[in-house]
């Protein structure tokens, strides 16, 4: 039933709210006044701010508002996963608030700054909420490129392996499934050299431990832990007297990176492919559709894509005809700019935490110059009142 009611809030598409300033109702209050010389009640225009904090209750009528992340959730949700404008902005206004705009299904596209990330971790809130078992890749694209060391795989010699990169990634995942890593079990046994080894039935943390301590077979852990995971979806763990059953979230964002070009070079000067990759390789098993018991959310990237021209944000153009084919089917939604009372709501939370100081800012005037300037971009916005 958990599934059930997370894969209707995922298939929801984007809700459209009405403009502020042009509703019948507007129309029929300018008819009124021209019999009526008294004038009518101002309103406010946004309610900026919900107190409803569980993402489950979030309903139609909380779109556009604001509502605050648990710093817990912050510091064990997303050690990771939180774009660097927002964890400043967090630090900032001493609150880790999020807009409630729509849910996000399967893969969404959409032009840079209009929200995906963020629409992609409201998703991810409510699943930790509902007790799922979350696989977070905040950037895909941080795995294709700039990465400082390589090393052939031990296990497959025809694929490399990125170590750093895999270590780091299996702490924050222990930082957010805590809970799980006692409770489920391994159903095989994993050989890492001819004195190492983690037998059947050993709880995944001790797993996770292996490839941290070890971090030369970090990556060959991330593709065991994550085949076991898949094995495991919807499954019973070993405690409850075989009661309680976990769910599996996998959120990948800018998932276009599995299937790009990378500007990672062999020894002899080639370029690596994605595929070659170790960990590109196990998580596009995860992608696919052949196991239950989870949901799969993922977003479109232009920011990283890399050879990728800047006028491309269609998922076909992003994933590329293998990645398309591979995610079908899917039902793409795109993130468009902010809604006018969305806008509204943004400038209003600004103005509450004191984010704008200029006096001009708080004039009418101003929020209009705001409003063309950023053309309702969120990100644009937010870099624009940065400065005032």
């Amino acid at each position: 039933m958990a599934l059930q009611r997370l894969s209707l809030r995922l298939r929801q598409t984007v809700i459209q709210t009405r403009p502020l300033h042009g509703s019948g109702r507007g129309q029929q209050l300018e008819a009124a006044a021209a019999v009526d010389p008294e004038p009518p009640v101002r309103r406010d225009r946004a309610i900026f701010r919900t107190a409803e904090g569980d993402p489950a209750s979030h309903l139609e009528h909380h779109v556009g508002q604001h509502y605050t992340l648990p710093p817990a959730s912050l510091r064990s949700l997303f050690p990771h996963g939180l774009p660097p404008r927002f964890q400043l902005q967090v630090k900032t206004f001493n609150e880790g608030c999020v807009m409630l705009v729509f849910a996000l299904t399967a893969s969404a596209d959409g032009e840079v700054g209009s929200g995906k990330t963020m629409s992609l971790c409201h998703t991810l809130h409510y699943c930790s909420t509902q007790g799922w078992l979350i696989i977070h890749i905040p950037d895909a694209h941080l795995w294709i490129k700039n990465c400082s060391e390589i090393l052939p795989s031990s296990y497959r010699p025809s694929r490399l392996d990125q170590p750093i990169q895999a270590a780091q990634w299996l702490r924050n995942f222990r930082i957010t499934n805590e809970h799980f890593l006692s409770k489920i079990k391994t159903t095989k046994r994993y050989v890492w050299t001819k004195r190492e080894s983690t037998e059947e039935g050993q709880p995944l943390r001790e797993l996770v431990e292996q490839g941290i301590s070890r971090v030369k077979r970090s990556s060959d852990v991330v593709g065991a832990l994550l085949r076991e995971l898949r094995l495991q979806a919807g499954g019973v763990t070993a405690e409850a007297d075989g009661q309680e059953r976990f769910r599996l979230a996998v959120a990948v964002d800018g998932v276009n990176a599995l299937w790009g070009r990378t500007s990672l070079r062999k020894e002899n000067k080639s370029l690596i492919s994605p595929e070659e990759l170790t960990l590109v390789h196990n998580l596009r098993k995860m992608l696919r559709n052949d196991w239950s018991g989870g949901a799969i959310i993922t977003s479109l990237s232009q920011t990283g894509s890399l050879f990728k021209p800047r006028t491309a944000y269609l998922p076909q153009e992003l994933l590329g005809q293998e990645g398309f084919d591979s995610f079908d089917p899917f039902v793409p939604i795109q993130v468009p700019v902010y809604s006018e009372m969305e806008f509204e709501s943004c400038y209003q939370y600004y103005i509450d935490r004191n984010w704008l100081q200029h006096p001009q800012s708080r004039t009418e005037e101003g929020k209009k110059e705001l409003l063309f300037l950023s053309n309702r971009n969120p990100a644009v916005l937010e870099r624009l009142c940065a400065s005032l």
